[in-house]
């Protein structure tokens, strides 16, 4: 039995967030809340606000027991591309490109 939880489209590199899951995957429910709480990253508090959701479908759609969940899964996939124009001399313009991605947590019970 699993859980997921998933969160699309969200403006941050999927490369930025891949740090971040590196350090809660395969950790307990609780460690790994408590390890994104206080890491200084943007993307810790996307990923936190997804665990919270998988741990809470866990317990809401599947019965499971909070205290044996931990993290199977975590992974960020790249997301489209928003493409803008930045004005530059002499009537030129440089591409930015803003990044989306899509992050994935399944928590499983031991």
């Amino acid at each position: 039995m699993e859980a997921k939880a998933h969160a699309r489209y969200v403006r941050i590199s999927h490369r930025k967030l891949e740090i971040v899951l590196d350090l809660i995957r395969g950790k307990k429910l609780d460690e790994a809340i408590a390890v994104l709480r206080y890491l200084p990253q943007k993307a810790a508090r996307i990923v936190e606000k997804v665990v919270v959701s998988a741990a809470a479908n866990a317990e809401n759609n599947h019965d499971m027991v909070r205290d044996n969940l931990y993290v199977a899964q975590a992974y960020a996939n790249q997301g489209p591309t928003l493409k803008r124009f930045k004005a530059r001399a002499q009537g030129r313009a440089n591409l930015i490109r803003k990044r989306t991605s899509h992050v994935s947590v399944v928590l499983k019970e031991k």
